[in-house]
Formats: C-alpha cells, sequence, structure tokens
C-alpha cells in the first residue's frame, strides 16, 4: 500500500493538521517517534518504541509475506511537526493479533461480504496492554488522539477495508474510542500487582495457607535436579545467549502454533538497538541452558513474553515465567508483572485478572450493529467471569488482602 496523505481536520491551537501515511517506520524519526510514544521514562512500554518496531521490520518479521504490511499513521501540523504516530498494520488474516475475530470475519464472508484486508492497529505478535494513539503530551492531547483515531477510519475508508481494530490499548483510550463511536471490547489477563513486598515471602504471607505451601512445594520440586537459575540483563547478553533463547523459542512454536512468527535475527537486532529493555531467565545444568524465557522491563513493569525449554522438567515453567518474575519485581521495586495472553493457571501463583481492551471500527452499518450486539452480551459475560476468578483467587481473605488490579497507564 503506498503512501498517502490527507487532512486531519483541525490541530490543537489552531491551524491545520495532515495524516501522513509511512510504509516503514524508519521513514520517522526514532527521537521524533519516542516523544510520543514514551513521554514518561516512568511509565514507558517498551513495545511501542521505536526501536522495538523498527527490529520487527529490519528482520522481516512483519512485511513481506507475513501479512503484517506497515502503514504507520502520522499527525503532523502544516510546519511539519509530528503531534501524533500509532503504529498500524494492513492486514489479510487474523493472526497474530490474540484479540481473536475469527467468527467475525467468517460471519461477515458467509454473508457476501470480504472481510480483509482490515487495518489493525497493535504491535504485532505482543499481546501487551498499552498506549496504541500515540499523541505528543501537553494541551490538546485528546484532541490529537482523536485526530489519529479519524486518520485510520480515513485510511480504512481509502483504502475499502472492512474495518480498523486497535488492539490492547489503554482504558483511558478504549473510553475516548467508545465516545467516538468505536465498538468497545474487553477481555482478561493475569497481572501480578506489587504490594510493596521486600521479599518473597512477603507476598506468600498474603496467601491463604494451602496455597502457600503449594507454592513453596512447586519451587523446590523445579529445581530439584539440581538446576540453577540465572538472570542475564542488559550487555550481559551475548549473541550465544541468543541461540540458545532462539532454540527454546523454537521448540515452544513448533509444538504450540507450528510456525514462530519471529525470526533469529530479530532477537539481534532487539538486544542491539534496547538492550537495557531486556532480561533473559535461564534455568541452567552444569553451565548450560536448557530452559529460559524473554522478558522486557518497562518503567515500572516487568513484562513476561517467550518461554522453551530443551529439557522437560516439572514446575518448571511456572518457575522460569511466573515466580522468578516475581522475584525480580520484588528487587527492582517495579509495580506488576504482566505474564501475557491466557493460561487460568497463572490464579494459583497470584496473577490476578484484569480487564484488557479493544476497540473497533466496521464500515458495513449492518455488520456492524450484528457485532455490537455480540459485544454487548460479550463484555456482560467477561465482567462475571473476570469477578469469579478474582473470588477464586490465592489471597487470604481479610486485612491482608490488599493487592489490587493495577490501573491502566494513560
Amino acid at each position: 500500500m503506498s503512501k498517502t496523505k490527507g487532512t486531519g481536520g483541525a490541530a490543537a491551537g489552531g491551524g491545520g493538521a495532515v495524516i501522513r501515511v509511512v510504509s516503514a517506520i524508519s521513514e520517522v524519526g526514532a527521537a521524533v517517534w519516542d516523544a510520543c510514544a514514551a513521554p514518561d521514562p516512568a511509565t514507558l512500554n517498551p513495545f511501542v518504541l521505536h526501536a522495538f518496531l523498527k527490529a520487527l521490520e529490519e528482520s522481516g518479521s512483519v512485511g513481506g509475506r507475513s501479512g503484517w504490511v506497515p502503514q504507520h499513521i502520522v499527525l503532523e501540523d502544516n510546519a511539519g511537526q509530528v503531534l501524533g504516530v500509532a503504529p498500524a498494520y494492513a492486514k489479510g488474516h487474523s493472526q497474530g493479533e490474540y484479540i481473536f475475530d475469527h467468527g467475525w470475519a467468517d460471519a461477515f464472508e458467509r454473508a457476501g461480504g470480504n472481510y480483509y484486508p482490515k487495518l489493525q492497529m497493535a504491535v504485532p505478535f505482543t499481546p501487551v496492554p498499552g498506549p496504541r494513539l500515540l499523541a505528543a503530551p501537553g494541551p490538546g492531547r485528546d484532541e490529537r488522539e482523536a485526530l489519529l483515531a479519524s486518520g485510520a477510519i480515513e485510511l480504512a475508508k481509502r483504502h475499502r477495508m472492512s474495518s480498523a481494530h486497535i488492539t490492547f490499548l489503554t482504558e483511558g483510550e478504549w473510553q475516548r474510542l467508545g465516545a467516538l463511536g468505536f465498538l468497545q471490547r474487553t477481555g482478561k489477563q493475569y497481572h501480578w500487582a506489587n504490594g510493596g513486598y521486600s521479599t518473597y515471602d512477603d507476598f506468600l504471607a498474603t496467601l491463604a495457607s494451602r496455597k502457600r505451601k503449594a507454592l513453596r512445594k512447586e519451587r523446590e520440586q523445579a529445581l530439584s535436579c539440581g538446576l540453577k537459575i540465572e538472570w542475564i540483563h542488559g550487555r550481559e547478553i551475548t549473541e550465544a545467549h541468543w541461540d540458545a533463547f532462539f532454540a527454546f523459542y523454537m521448540d515452544t512454536g513448533a509444538r504450540k502454533w507450528g510456525r514462530p512468527y519471529l525470526n533469529r535475527r530479530f532477537f539481534s537486532l532487539l538486544g542491539q538497538a534496547m538492550p537495557e529493555n531486556c532480561l533473559l531467565i535461564f534455568a541452567m545444568r552444569d553451565g548450560r541452558p536448557i530452559a529460559g524465557a524473554l522478558n522486557m522491563l518497562g518503567g515500572d513493569c516487568i513484562y513476561g513474553r517467550y518461554w522453551g525449554a530443551v529439557e522437560q522438567h516439572a514446575c518448571l515453567h511456572f518457575e522460569v515465567c511466573y515466580h522468578q518474575a516475581i522475584d525480580y519485581a520484588i528487587a527492582h521495586k517495579l509495580a506488576r508483572v504482566e505474564a501475557g495472553a491466557q493460561g487460568d493457571h497463572k490464579l494459583a501463583r497470584g496473577y490476578m485478572p484484569v480487564p484488557i481492551y479493544s476497540a473497533h471500527w466496521i464500515a458495513d452499518p449492518g455488520f456492524k450493529r450484528a457485532v455490537e450486539r455480540f459485544l454487548v452480551d460479550e463484555r456482560e459475560q467477561m465482567a462475571r467471569v473476570r469477578d469469579a476468578l478474582a473470588d477464586a483467587g490465592p489471597f487470604r481473605r481479610g486485612p491482608l488482602q490488599q493487592v489490587e488490579a493495577p490501573q491502566e497507564q494513560d
């Protein structure tokens, strides 16, 4: 899809605003993009940084035949100053998104419509909540955000896309887009919230006795074969570490979904471009890594991303991915751990259900009405599920149950 330009409407403070669509993130300067994506280091989300998105493109993990065609939206004033950006992709399938709309696509096509192409405003292969409409901070920010959303709709219309989907966005964005007429969808993930703990035992003290004993036993069992845990961070991560991790990643991908989305070059580019945001947690046998997880570090959060192993040991997945992430968060005073999509087993390990959000624009009026009716019922059902899961959590009842689900940052 080629570059297009369009009028976005009035910018804050008067004057015109222009929407520009770029087919590669390299067409926007890194400092310019990141000034919109991460104005506050305390709440930095690494996945919307220029370096992360560029690594996806330069490695060939997106673009080409991947089905993710970059169509990033840039909002500028008439002088060419960037007022906002949004990662966006033209898509011919619904893979790698984790907000599932396959049923929508099937229903629309059975009714004679063409669901693809569609516009996806997201971070590819990354089910991590965070900002999506990256408006520069300051007065008029909400208006700039609305212009980015309008630009997405205009882009979808011009290229006869069936729909535009903004997924894993913040609650604030979700509410404001709802007011603009976008359809609203919710789901759930499991996040661990740091209650100001000094040690893992402080966290365990907030759990019911039976749950506390089960987790202690689980951690002992995971390392009972003499395995050792190593945290490798930043520039300590070498290409040999990435080689080992990629073998783990490929093993998991082959067993779970057939063809992993990311290639080996992506991880090298990631480590080169943003080493301080990368954390590998390895399980070692006699100095050799046999399992591991890649985590990304943000301003106040550790994000669990990928896991794999070349040896199978009982409970090792739970230790490396969940317990060690909690240990790291406590040691580094991070507010929470976000452990990725799905996984009801996370509940027993202190990861509590929190809502996730997406917003959807659909061109066809009849299809839009049908999806809207579905979403009303789905939101109610999801709220009931989250409440029931929260009630089934491992925390003690009474004064010690102080951990709350984190609030989405805007």
